[in-house]
């Protein structure tokens, strides 16, 4: 297990190590071991190393320093990096203005201490759950090079658990963090909506966008979005206070055994019997798709027109169908999203917490075209939103774990859940999911690649 985030921090801040011998490290791990899964689009070498001697040098002033210091960290390729072009995983920008400054989060990342060392890999405009992208190629599993690291997020996903990276950047429209979090075994937190600024962020469709971190722990994870959110965590809930409930009926359908499993063990050690019921789940997932395809269709029409040629095929059929789409559907669709996110807000007056799937089972294989829902052959990348995309329509904030593997952990592959909160309530989601891993029940060890020393 390589080291954690929290635990570099401590080591270049009290003179153990230098930012400077971290990135160097770091950046020699990304190029010779990133061939293998396919996670960088482009290393901000340059950068990453002055950041790091300016590092050393207040460290060695005596200066302050932020509780990330010399943390190396990636972004999906839509942050903004000042100096880059933004490319969002197409080559349809490439002849855009490098952007001015950083993305906001990013900034604020960069004022902890942290450093960013690289962009990362995703599925072309965060429009997929596959990260097959026909520019900068397929991101691979760590876990299993020859499964999906799952997507929009898949490269930053795939970066920690191959242990490359200890913390990355990725955004979240319908389970884009979610999904490849549990797919690749990492931690993964798609934050209340509007609750960390987009400035600087590449849209898809600004009714459901989001961005959060990726993390190795649940440790890690904190100190990640602490800094992105610019505030410390509040008051800690006592564990044993929270209302805790599973949710049912469509969440529980088509699951892996391990999934069952791991969820009937939370629920065991929480001393929780509850089960939530949402209705109308199918037509919350249906609501999801016509938004997201109508605000991404509408949002690239203009640029359609003109360069259509230039999209991945697959990409731009489904926002020129999006962008297609009638009025009507478009209108009942937010009618029913509204109806659906006040009636969850119901559900809470009665529970803190509820807890779901995040994805049927693991990762399919690169090349399976099918998983099996509902005792039928269905396209696996188009089904491994299924539990993420009716939960969008709340904004409510998601943390995405992974199941503790059981006695053979190198034969089993991750399964993931979902752990749900009121808006607002991100400190109950990390109280829970630190008390969940310290007894066992939650985490999935990263590979040993990053050469940043084991804990």
């Amino acid at each position: 297990m390589t080291l954690s985030a929290a635990t570099l921090a401590d080591n270049i801040r009290f003179g153990l190590r230098t930012a400077r011998e971290v990135i160097e490290t770091t950046l020699h791990t990304l190029e010779t071991h990133d061939q293998a899964y396919g996670c960088v689009t482009r290393l901000l070498a340059d950068r990453a190393l002055r950041a790091a001697g300016l590092i050393d040098a207040r460290i060695a002033n005596g200066e302050p320093v932020g509780p990330l210091v010399g943390v190396p960290f990636g972004v999906k390729d839509l942050f903004d990096m000042e100096g880059i072009v933004t490319t969002a995983g197409s080559t349809v920008l490439k002849k855009n203005p490098p952007a001015v400054r950083d993305a906001a989060v990013v900034r604020r990342l960069v004022a902890a201490g942290a450093i960013p060392v690289a962009t990362l890999n995703m599925d072309e405009f965060a429009y997929g759950f596959a990260t097959e992208n026909s520019h900068y190629g397929t991101t691979r599993n760590p876990r299993d090079t020859e499964r999906l690291a799952g997507g929009s997020s898949g490269g930053s996903a795939a970066a920690v658990a191959a242990g490359m990276l200890p913390v990355t950047l990725g955004s979240d429209t319908n389970g884009s963090i979610r999904v490849p979090a549990a797919l690749c075994g990492v931690w993964g937190l798609r934050p209340t909506q509007g609750r960390l600024p987009l400035e600087g962020i590449y849209p898809f469709a600004a009714s459901f966008d989001t961005i959060g971190p990726f993390a190795g722990n649940s440790t890690d994870l904190k100190l990640a979005f602490e800094a992105m959110d610019g505030k410390a965590g509040g008051e800690e809930p006592d564990v044993g206070a929270l209302r805790v409930a599973r949710l049912g009926g469509w969440f529980e359908r088509d699951l892996a055994p391990g999934l069952i499993d791991g969820i009937d063990r939370i629920m065991g050690f929480l001393s929780s019997t509850k089960t939530v019921g949402l209705p109308e789940v199918a037509r919350a997932r249906a609501a999801a798709f016509i938004i997201t395809a109508s605000e991404g269709g509408n949002l690239h029409l203009p640029r359609l027109r003109h360069q259509a040629p230039e999209y991945d095929p697959a990409t731009r059929d489904r926002l020129m169908a999006g962008a297609l789409l009638p009025a009507s559907p478009i209108i009942q669709a937010h009618r029913l999203r509204n109806w659906f996110r006040e009636h969850l807000h119901e559900v809470f007056r009665e529970t803190d917490i509820l807890i779901a799937p995040a994805t049927v089972g693991p990762a399919p294989r690169i090349d399976q075209p099918t998983i099996t829902v509902g005792g039928e052959a269905v396209s696996a990348r188009a089904n491994l939103g299924l539990f993420t995309q009716p939960l969008t329509l709340a904004g409510f904030p998601i943390l995405a774990a992974p199941i503790a593997p059981g006695a053979e952990p190198v034969a089993e592959l991750p399964l993931g859940v979902q752990i749900i909160a009121a808006p607002g309530q991100e400190q109950a989601l990390f109280t829970l999911g630190a008390a969940l891993e310290h007894a066992g029940l939650l985490g999935y060890p990263v590979r040993g690649a990053a050469g940043q020393g084991e804990n």
